[in-house]
């Protein structure tokens, strides 16, 4: 179990370069438009959200390299464009080149978010695949917190601050790329590939009681039952719409674009530039600690009960913030509701879309189907933040904040009616009876 949980936290470490460079730019947002002299749209679609739409494009064609090269090879990849990105933008003149070489970083996120979990969900026992898994949402807070630390303590070094802000993800990447030369590959992509003996051999050390045997016949089957299916077909369609769901709720909580913009909302909110720097560091220290426990609960507790209390949580902590903007609540209530949102969501949906979209699809198909998934993400992930800035300009951002709360109240419906639970389940026994939704209710 030791080497399981080594090799599952190196594919984590991917989480570790998302969250950091997901965050990271946050530190320079308003450097960046002051120096290029950007308008709102042209800052927050081009500057700001170029990274989002290489994500888009990583998530929308990460299967491919997932499913050809296979888990291991597309994961060191995910580390190369981590590195070019972080040197391309500290060492960017201009705002074209530095859009340029954050789309590669955010091409890197987007393939980690389907190789990654992927990895760690067919190289996990059952019994440990939330924990393991969730491994990669901690290290992708692990990521947020340490790229605010950064940003807070490199503010003040000069006005090439923000060089050092977007370089200092290179040397993560690098560490990440050379451990990734360490892992095996999964037994389950191997098994597709007919090398059963490599397969075997990795399989036996995962999980010693387990039935390789059984394993292989059961992948061949439904590899030979299934070789002309789509993950469009009509038998898939309960899964494809639990991945589209929680992918969609995920981003209209806003966690994104809070997490792009957060020392701009804080100071929306009334606190001093300095402060709001200091303040993210306590969203990503919240965000570390619900983040655990949520890893700790999701095989215990289940992914549906997370869902119910992170549901709840979020409700309560918008409509609060959104009140507090239109009734100009100042002090430090906007951000202790802001952590109250972060904790809810690190507890809820942080700790369970990853686990559950790289669960809920049969194995001939999980590339392919955590794609789509993903995809819904991104480009939500894209859009919203994007959009920030006009929207805080021209309608205020007590109405973006409640305009988030309606659609958790919608979450909260969906958990309620249409979300099965999957701890415990083997990957092919799950894929077995989502077919039937009724059998995991």
């Amino acid at each position: 179990m030791r080497k399981v949980f080594f090799w599952s936290l190196v594919a984590a470490l991917a989480g570790f370069l998302f969250g950091f460079d997901t965050v990271v730019i946050s530190g320079a947002d308003k450097t960046l438009q002051s120096l290029w002299g950007s308008s709102n749209a042209f800052h927050g679609i081009v500057v700001m959200g170029m990274a989002l739409w290489g994500t888009v494009t990583g998530s929308l064609f990460g299967a491919i390299p997932t499913h050809r090269l296979g888990r291991k090879k597309t994961l060191l990849w995910v580390g190369v464009f981590y590195t070019v990105s972080a040197l391309g933008s500290a060492l960017a003149n201009d705002p074209i080149s530095f859009a340029v070489f954050r789309f590669i970083g955010g091409i890197g996120v987007g393939v980690s978010t389907i190789a990654a979990p992927a990895y760690i969900s067919e190289i996990a026992p059952a019994k440990n695949r939330g924990r393991l898994v969730g491994m990669y949402q901690f290290s992708l807070v692990l990521g947020i917190l340490i790229a605010f630390v950064s940003n807070y303590l490199l503010s003040d070094i000069g006005e090439n601050a923000w060089r050092w802000m977007m370089g200092v993800e290179a040397f993560p990447a690098v560490l990440y790329t050379a451990l990734c030369f360490g892992i095996p590959k999964s037994p389950r992509w191997l098994i597709t590939r007919g090398a059963l003996d490599k397969a075997r051999s990795i399989y036996d050390q995962i999980d010693p009681e387990g039935t390789f045997d059984q394993l292989v016949k059961e992948i061949q089957q439904s590899a030979e039952d299934d070789q002309n299916e789509s993950i469009l077909d009509k038998k898939y369609r309960f899964p494809l719409k639990l991945a589209f769901l929680v992918a969609f709720f995920n981003q209209l909580s806003g966690i994104n674009a809070f997490l792009y913009y957060a020392p701009r909302i804080f100071e929306e909110g009334g606190l001093g530039a300095s402060t709001s720097l200091l303040s993210t560091i306590g969203i990503g220290v919240t965000n570390l600690i619900f983040t655990l426990i949520g890893v700790a609960l999701i095989d215990k507790q289940g992914r549906r009960n997370l869902m119910y209390y992170g549901s709840f949580g979020y409700i309560i902590s918008l409509s609060l913030v959104a009140c507090a903007f239109f009734f100009q609540w100042g002090g430090l209530l906007i951000p202790l509701f802001l952590f109250l949102f972060i904790a809810s969501h690190a507890i809820g949906q942080g700790a369970v879309i990853w686990v559950f979209i790289s669960e809920i699809f049969p194995n001939h198909l999980r590339n392919s189907g955590q794609a789509f998934g993903v995809s819904v993400h991104w480009v939500l992930a894209a859009l919203i933040p994007s959009f920030v800035p006009l929207l805080f300009a021209s309608v205020g951002a007590g109405v973006v904040f409640s305009i988030f709360a309606f659609f958790m109240v919608l979450q909260l419906a969906f958990v309620h009616f249409m979300m099965p639970e999957t701890r415990g389940i083997s990957l092919e026994e799950l894929s077995k009876k989502l077919i039937s939704k009724d059998e995991i209710k």
